[in-house]
């Protein structure tokens, strides 16, 4: 699950969630009981526009945090996300990403995403782009579920698009309809330049088994051949009938069954003093580039 918190200024323009994400989503809203406990929000992003630090009544039986934004603002409650174990109520309040000091916090800054994916802001808020954040796990199931953590990475999805002079960058289409009073519609075509972020999750988790490992193993030693020095170090040294296989598997001889078996000597091979003499007949043949030789 993912969420999109924030507001800013555009062209004297104040703009939320509403504004700037597409598909639209909902936000939270605090509760309050005096002013005190708006003001802790005023320095910290969030909310459906930018807080006043009052407390105002919102109905007879809600009070709610003052806001200067596009009214009305939607009232959402919903419950703690999948955080980790560790991650407090406390800490989830204060915290941004950041890959020293807050490895697991899963709240990122859009100016920190695009800064970890070796992009400019400004260029890429200008032509639009894709941005990809990775979350890997990498778990070993032989430990508890407190030591499976995810790992965040950040990339341009889109890096060969900055090359590409005639559609560079991300963007999309997308009309307002209108009817007027008459029944005549018309449309407000848009086209926006956009910052697209892609979340990718994978994984992979594995525990220890002896059985699997042991097959791995036979089939990484029969693959390279060490199966069969390995079998034959076990029938000639550890087997009981390891002297009927090391009989068959070599032929002992002696020095005098070498000797007889070489007609000439002791020498594997007989030099012979006879040369061939070969002599170029005086006649050519006929053939173009041949001639005969005769011994």
């Amino acid at each position: 699950m993912t969420k999109v918190k924030g507001f800013g200024v555009y062209n004297n323009r104040l703009m939320d969630v509403a504004d700037y994400v597409t598909p639209t989503q909902s936000e939270i809203k605090y509760k309050c009981v005096t002013d005190d406990d708006c003001k802790k929000f005023m320095e910290k992003p969030g909310g459906n526009g930018v807080m006043t630090g009052r407390c105002v009544s919102f109905n007879s039986s809600l009070n709610t945090c003052e806001i200067k934004g596009w009214c009305p603002a939607e009232i959402d409650y919903i419950k703690t996300g999948n955080f980790l174990p560790t991650i407090t109520a406390a800490y989830i309040k204060k915290c941004n990403f950041d890959p020293v000091n807050n490895t697991y916090c899963p709240i990122f800054r859009v100016g920190d995403v695009v800064r970890f994916a070796h992009q400019n802001f400004s260029t890429l808020a200008h032509k639009g782009g894709v941005i990809g954040i990775k979350i890997g796990w990498m778990c070993d199931l032989d430990q508890s579920d407190d030591s499976c953590n995810p790992t965040y990475s950040f990339t341009r999805l889109d890096a060969m698009s900055q090359k590409n002079s005639v559609s560079p960058g991300y963007n999309f289409r997308y009309a307002k309809y209108y009817k007027m009073e008459n029944g005549t519609e018309y449309r407000t075509l848009l086209k926006a330049y956009a910052i697209r972020f892609d979340v990718l999750v994978n994984g992979n988790a594995g525990k220890f088994n002896m059985i699997p490992t042991l097959i791995n193993m036979v089939a990484a030693f029969t693959s390279v051949g060490v199966g069969t020095v390995l079998c034959d170090i076990i029938l000639l040294n550890f087997l009981k009938g390891a002297e009927q296989y090391k009989a068959k598997k070599f032929e002992e001889v002696s020095e005098s069954q070498i000797l007889s078996a070489t007609p000439h000597g002791p020498g594997l091979y007989r030099h012979s003093s006879s040369q061939l003499s070969v002599k170029q007949d005086e006649k050519m043949s006929n053939d173009s580039g041949a001639f005969s030789i005769g011994q």
